[in-house]
């Protein structure tokens, strides 16, 4: 290996920055570059707390200044537009960026192509949907509220339907506590018959128990058809909606295509095992932005964009000595579906998955992570 290969990393997420740590740990004279639009991380799986109050967007966002300085890492703010040379020069709109070896970590993107869906609110595109989410449900006296989840039709696997449960719940104990519940409705719509059923056959009946409990009316096995002012067109006809949050299916990132780079039909960067892009030298992928092979439930979450992202650094630098790869990443969901003051655990891996009923504990569980987790970033 070249006594200090430039590395580049694009992204700001969980994988690009688990990478980082990764790769300077084990390759303390590398020159490492991370590209993004700025140096901050957001901590997004908080963002279902934003609505309740019970954080702010500000708790959320943590500038990356001193983790960069601290890892010996150059920041280059930009926004990807492509990639030349496969994968050598990374394109981007402040000039062009050149690489030994590149790990793509810029997660994916929402496809947002069904008709009307500027008529709804989607939670995890950042903390100024969820502050519209909140000031919308806070000024609410009465009607419905209706929340789904999309899929992307080319690959099944790319959903986000974690935290859209959790939002679904947390606005019912939000509205029990503000006094409101029992005039604002709650229906829940998904195009499964058995929604969630990635997560385990336990966990399938166990959400949907979690419904019925609490009063929350379900619209599921028809496909959305569309959205209105008026609420939902669905195959199985028209849910009535004051306000309508859906999480679309996730795709690859816009410059995807400009990348010269195999994709998959549902548009993420084709990767093997190991994490590295089909075909290509030197080029990594983990997090959102790649497809790799698996369990169909294999998730698209933080903790798997880690796992991948540590086995993605060690086979680069494995690449750039000139050696065959053999770190993988172990496949692993675990979810904890928090209420707002308690939390349902949900495990799978490749032999077990399992869930375990509401607790308290569970919700302190899933703060303290939480905590622990940008500690890392705040020394």
């Amino acid at each position: 290996m070249n006594a200090s290969p430039n590395i580049v990393i694009l992204g700001a997420g969980f994988a690009a920055l688990t990478a980082v740590r990764e790769l300077r740990k084990r390759a303390p004279n590398a020159h490492l570059t991370l590209i993004a639009p700025k140096a901050e991380f957001v901590y997004l799986p908080s963002l279902i707390w934003i609505p309740s109050g019970l954080r702010k967007g500000s708790d959320l966002v943590l500038p990356l200044n001193r983790f960069l300085q601290d890892h010996k890492v150059e920041f280059f703010a930009g926004r990807v537009t492509g990639l030349e040379d496969g994968g050598r020069t990374v394109l981007t709109d402040a000039g062009s960026v050149y690489n030994d070896a590149l790990l793509i970590a810029t997660g994916g993107r929402f496809i947002k192509k069904l008709p009307g869906i500027e008529h709804a609110l989607t939670l995890c595109e950042g903390i100024a949907s969820a502050e519209a989410i909140r000031d919308r449900v806070n000024a609410m006296t009465s009607g419905r509220i209706a929340l789904g989840f999309g899929g992307n039709p080319n690959e099944p696997s790319a959903m986000r339907g974690g935290p859209m449960f959790e939002l679904l719940f947390g606005l019912d104990t939000l509205l029990r506590q503000q006094g409101k519940r029992k005039n604002i409705e709650l229906t829940f719509f998904n195009a499964a018959a058995e929604p969630g059923k990635r997560l385990g056959e336990k966990a399938v009946s166990g959400l949907l128990a979690e419904m019925a409990k609490r009063r929350i009316d379900t619209h599921l096995g028809h496909k959305p058809l569309g959205f209105s002012e008026k609420g939902v067109d669905t195959e199985g006809g028209h849910i009535n909606a004051d306000l309508i949050l859906f999480m679309p299916g996730l795709t690859g990132p816009a410059w995807a295509a400009e990348a010269g780079l195999p994709l998959t039909p549902g548009g993420f960067f084709k990767a093997d095992e190991f994490c590295q892009v089909a075909g290509a030298h030197n080029v990594f992928v983990a997090g959102d932005a790649g497809s790799f092979p698996g369990p169909d439930w294999m998730p698209k979450q933080a903790h798997m964009a880690d796992l991948q992202a540590k086995a993605a650094a060690e086979n680069l630098l494995l690449a750039l000595d000139g050696k065959p790869a053999s770190a993988r990443f172990k496949i692993e969901l675990i979810c904890i579906v928090d209420t707002i003051d308690k939390g349902i655990l949900v495990y799978r891996d490749l032999k077990r998955s399992f869930l375990l009923p509401s607790s308290r504990l569970f919700h302190w569980a899933k703060r303290y992570f939480e905590g622990h987790y940008l500690k890392i970033f705040r020394q």
